[in-house]
C-alpha cells in the first residue's frame, strides 16, 4: 500500500481539483474515504486470508465499495451538493485501490470483488509499498517509502495544486 500521506494527498488534490470552493467537511471526508479501505488490514488479526476477498486490498479496495461508500457519505451529508460530494468521494475511495495497484508489493487489488476475486496490479508499479505498522515505518523502508511517495504523488499533486492556484489568480485578475 501506498502510506496514508500519499493516499491523503492524493484525495485532497482531487477535492481541490472538482471543487474549488471546497468545504472542510468535503476535505476531511475525501482524505477519511483515500484512507479506509486499508481498514481491511484488521482481517490479518481476524484471520482472515489476504486473497480472501473480505481480506487485505480486497472488497474495501474495489469499485462496488468505492460507490457504495460515496454514496451512503453523499446521501448524509451532501445537502444541496451530493452529486458533487458523490463525485469527489468516490474519486478518492477508488484512488486507494490505484496507488496500491502501482506499489511494489503485496497480491494486487480486487477491483471487482465481489464479482471476480482476481487481484491486479499496474504495469507501472512505481511506488514503493509502505510497511504495515507505524514501527516498521520509522525505518530505512519507510524512508524509501516517502521518497517515491515525493516523486509519484507529492510532486505531480503539487504541480496540479499550484497550476490551480496560478488559473485562480490569473482568472481573478481579468
Amino acid at each position: 500500500m501506498a502510506s496514508i500521506f500519499g493516499h491523503g494527498l492524493v484525495a485532497y488534490t482531487t477535492a481541490k481539483v472538482i471543487d474549488s470552493k471546497t468545504s472542510t467537511l468535503l476535505l476531511l471526508l475525501a482524505i477519511g474515504c483515500a484512507i479506509l479501505p486499508d481498514i481491511d488490514v484488521l482481517a490479518f488479526k481476524l484471520g482472515v486470508p489476504y486473497v480472501h476477498p473480505l481480506g487485505h486490498r480486497g472488497f474495501t479496495h474495489s469499485i462496488l465499495f468505492a460507490i457504495l461508500w460515496s454514496g451512503l457519505l453523499a446521501f448524509i451529508f451532501g445537502k444541496n451538493r451530493k452529486q458533487i460530494f458523490f463525485i469527489v468521494l468516490f474519486l478518492s475511495t477508488i484512488s486507494h485501490g490505484v496507488l496500491d495497484g502501482m506499489t511494489t508489493g503485496g497480491k494486487g487489488v480486487g477491483f471487482f470483488i465481489p464479482f471476480q476475486n482476481s487481484r491486479y496490479f499496474f504495469p507501472w508499479q512505481v511506488i514503493k509499498v509502505s510497511p504495515i505498522g507505524i514501527k516498521q515505518f520509522f525505518s530505512e523502508w519507510g524512508m524509501q517509502v516517502i521518497i517515491s511517495e515525493l516523486i509519484y504523488i507529492a510532486i505531480p499533486c503539487s504541480i496540479i495544486l499550484i497550476t490551480l492556484s496560478i488559473a485562480k489568480k490569473k482568472k481573478e485578475w481579468t
